[in-house]
């Protein structure tokens, strides 16, 4: 395969951008492929956190393979880093190694990148070109973005559901409503996440472990549990293991105590009703770098983070068959007026199995 354009340059920095979505939070995704005469002589994607970015795991395969990177162009998913921080900054290591032209996806908005690594880029005679399908690098980083720019994490509200949008029969039950494909593909979605956060009654109800099984993954997401008065069992299965958060509003020192002894950490964050602070909670889930938040929990957390404004995107698996009477998606308020309805926008629609998955963003 050869390079002859920037297209296809930034193309293939993104699928190997995308060999590192389970691994590299709290960083970016990141690829790269550096290319010289339209001959592919480095690729690379950013380690887990601590160890090589994109561009450092490039120039090394370049040298492993016996190639000089001098006079080529690097072709890189996200603007090059500028400062130090776990590792040495990327820029400087790109205008060491003599590279001739720098063609980025998409600007860094890390503040303390923010067009600074295409700055010292520039400043050492490197050409560089920012913007080459920058809304598919968005989209590989939407999360990192969003807590660069807004402070708090890309949440995403995942849910199945019958075609007359029931979630499950009037007793609680289930299990299940969607096909394995949907399942396995829910998992998936798990996977990419840097927490998965659900309620104190879906843990009283299923007493899930809300882990990643059906996909092969090095890292768990971190699991977080809304529980305003401390309700949950110390025996749940969600905190096995250790590193559960459970955001509350309760003090209470002695239910505090038995859930630090099961490894769980408390995030306290009571709003004036004596309820978990949604929005703070994601503010603070923001300032412990959790990109992505992948919401499973029933239809009542559901409607209030809906109703909160905490949620950015919905992922719906429908099967084709329908409950009656029976639970909803979210418990949300009556209107009186299709004006106070929250709009959103289709951003992908796919067949999986026997269901339909519909990924919605609110407008």
């Amino acid at each position: 395969m050869e390079i002859h354009t920037d297209s296809q340059g930034i193309a293939l920095a993104l699928q190997w951008a995308s060999k590192g979505l389970f691994i590299t939070t709290p960083n970016p995704r990141v690829g790269c492929v550096i290319v010289k005469d339209g001959r592919i002589i480095g690729e690379g994607f950013t380690q887990p956190a601590g160890q090589a970015h994109a561009e450092i795991q490039a120039l090394n395969d370049a040298a492993n393979r016996g190639f000089d990177v001098r006079g080529a162009t690097v072709y890189v998913t996200l603007e090059p880093c500028s400062h130090f921080g776990r590792t040495p900054p990327c820029a400087d290591a790109l205008v060491r190694a003599g590279v001739a032209r720098v063609v980025a996806a998409v600007a860094d908005p890390n503040p303390l990148v923010a067009g600074k690594g295409v700055a010292r880029l520039r400043a050492a005679g490197i050409e560089v070109v920012c913007g080459v399908l920058e809304n598919e690098a968005r989209e590989m980083n939407i999360g990192f973005m969003s807590r660069m720019q807004r402070g708090k994490p890309w949440v995403r509200m995942k849910a199945a559901a019958s075609l007359d949008g029931k979630t499950a029969l009037h007793n609680g039950r289930s299990q299940w409503i969607t096909g394995e494909a949907a399942r396995n593909d829910g998992h998936w979605w798990r996977a990419r996440a840097c927490a998965v956060l659900t309620g104190i009654g879906t843990v009283r109800e299923d007493d899930p472990q809300l882990n990643v099984r059906a996909v092969e993954t090095p890292r768990q997401p971190r699991r977080i549990v809304v529980d305003s008065q401390l309700e949950i069992d110390p025996d749940a299965r969600i905190l096995a293991g250790g590193g559960t958060w459970i955001a509350t509003a309760s003090t209470d020192p002695e239910k505090g105590a038995r859930l630090r002894e099961r490894g769980a950490e408390i995030i306290l964050v009571p709003n004036a009703n004596g309820k978990v602070d949604l929005p703070a909670l994601m503010l603070e889930l923001g300032r412990r770098q959790i990109n992505e938040l992948h919401v499973e929990a029933g239809f009542k957390l559901n409607g209030s983070l809906i109703r909160e404004g905490c949620v950015d995107e919905l992922l719906l698996y429908l099967a084709p068959s329908v409950l009656g009477e029976a639970r909803g998606l979210f418990d949300l308020p009556a209107l009186e007026s299709l004006d106070g309805r929250r709009q959103l926008a289709f951003h992908e629609i796919k067949q999986i199995g026997q269901d339909l998955r519909i990924l919605a963003r609110f407008i």
